[in-house]
């Protein structure tokens, strides 16, 4: 079964896999509005990351959540500027 990762549009997901212990250790890979990732598209290094994630979930992180990737956006403008 093979499924088109950028049927949905313009939105992008990923899920994410946020450590218990340290919010930098945190993990997110590229995947589909219901979470399915593809593996064709990751390097070695990331399906390593990912697998180890979902082993140690509970662990070492916490259950994996689907959201829209951040989109990078400028600083918000200070207070009373103009």
């Amino acid at each position: 079964m093979t499924r088109d990762f950028h049927a949905a549009g313009p939105a992008h997901y990923e899920i994410r896999f946020r450590s218990l212990s340290d919010p930098g250790r945190s993990l997110a890979f590229p995947c589909d509005s219901e979470g399915h990732v593809d593996f064709e598209t990751f390097s070695a290094r990331a399906r390593i990351d990912y697998f180890y994630a979902r082993a140690m979930v509970g662990r070492e992180y916490e259950l994996p959540r689907v959201a829209e990737e951040a989109q990078t956006q400028g600083p918000e403008p200070s207070p009373g500027a103009e």
